[in-house]
């Protein structure tokens, strides 16, 4: 028979293994996260716990692999726990991936020895990332970051100021990226710096208008040292480093997009369902089944197109141009759809007694993160069309 209403997700997943790991999230996302969320983004409180749980719980680094400490899962099973995570709590979602993000650097570009001295705290709960490229004056033009890295014996000397960094002053260790050279992409080398270091300090956290349990904050490095065993990768990567890690990054964005336009979907849905105007539900009214029809058309494809990409990813093959599109159709998508459920609940979306109105102020913040939805544009174009002609 069938069933109306909000429904859990249906998934194709590759194994017993991911189905179990999914059954996981769902209950640990719906039992220890979604019934806190709004109080605790009401009060800006970061919910640093929840993240030991989830280490514990062996979800903080699935997608690396378990002789590093990590869960040894594909792409496409860990986006669908990260989507599970971000429609409990954005927060949380995005939390993880950029965790993720930060840790991309040391799993794939770390000598064997950096590997197995910080990936198992860093993949397992014990440590909490940030990742620092964006600054002050270069924000999409990363590549003319004016943080700088001088060598100084065996150890580097870290001065400059990165902005807009999520986790900035709880962070236990930060991804950096940093001018070591000349300049240009090829000037830049990445660093791993403890975030206890001498000289590191964080600025009082942005006052955002949605997103406020995750905080985002200026990070300082003042004659930070660090030794060269915490440089990842060869001198003069860092940049190219950088953008291998945010083509993953995009996916784990566009994930979190998605699970917060389903929770908006599903909260619009009940909604409908339940209210009652013209003695009928407001669900009966055929305009209002469009804007549902509509939703849920988007979340799907949006679903779909992320997971096209994991799987490109997953067999090796080049995924970076439908990372860009995922991240661009599905924060863009989750734009439309938590400003519709505003809409499906009429003057009470725009209350704080129900969480559309916050959903709404979520969305506009992955519109921008990891690469604006234009920069998305510009890279899908390039691989269309070629490099824009300077001349």
């Amino acid at each position: 028979m069938q069933t109306y209403g909000p429904q859990p997700v249906s998934r194709q997943l590759p194994t017993e293994e991911a189905r179990d790991l999914l059954a996981l999230t769902r209950d640990l996302a719906q039992r220890e996260i979604a019934p806190a969320a709004a109080a605790e983004e009401d009060a800006g409180r970061f919910p640093r716990e929840t993240f030991t749980l989830i280490g514990e719980a062996g979800l903080l680094g699935l997608p690396y692999p378990e002789e590093d400490g990590g869960g040894g899962q594909p792409y496409e099973v860990y986006l669908q726990v990260l989507e599970e995570l971000a429609a409990a709590r954005l927060t949380v979602g995005l939390g993880v991936s950029v965790h993720t993000l930060s840790c991309h650097a040391v799993a794939h570009y770390g000598s064997k020895e950096q590997r197995a001295e910080h990936l198992p705290a860093m993949l397992g709960g014990t440590l909490l990332g940030a990742y620092c490229l964006s600054e002050p004056t270069s924000g999409s033009d990363a590549a003319a970051l004016r943080t700088r890295a001088v060598r100084d014996g065996d150890d580097w000397t870290i001065d400059g100021t990165k902005s807009w960094i999520t986790h900035g002053g709880v962070a236990d260790f930060y991804t950096v990226l940093a001018r070591s050279g000349g300049e240009g992409a090829h000037g830049i080398s990445a660093y791993l710096v403890p975030g206890d270091a001498p000289g590191l300090s964080a600025a009082v956290p942005e006052r955002k208008m949605g997103l406020k349990g995750s905080p985002t904050a200026q990070v300082h490095f003042d004659a930070v040292r660090v030794p060269d065993t915490r440089r990842v990768g060869d001198l003069g990567q860092g940049f190219a480093i950088a953008l291998d890690a945010l083509d993953s990054g995009r996916l784990g964005i566009a994930a979190c997009a998605t699970g917060l336009a389903q929770a908006a979907l599903n909260t619009a849905l009940g909604y409908v369902l339940e209210r009652r105007q013209f003695d009928r539900p407001v669900a009966d009214f055929q305009g209002l089944r469009f804007m549902l029809a509509d939703m849920a058309t988007r979340i799907e494809a949006g679903r779909a197109l992320y997971l096209a990409a994991a799987r490109l990813r997953d067999t090796g093959q080049p995924f970076s141009a439908r990372a860009a599109m995922a991240k661009l159709f599905c924060t863009d998508t989750a734009m439309q759809v938590t400003t519709d459920a505003v809409q499906l609940l009429g003057g009470y979306g725009y209350t704080a007694d129900f969480p559309a109105e916050r959903y709404m102020r979520e969305a506009k913040v992955l519109q921008i993160v990891e690469g604006t939805n234009q920069i998305q544009r510009m890279v899908v174009a390039r691989h269309l069309a070629g490099p824009e002609s300077r001349g």
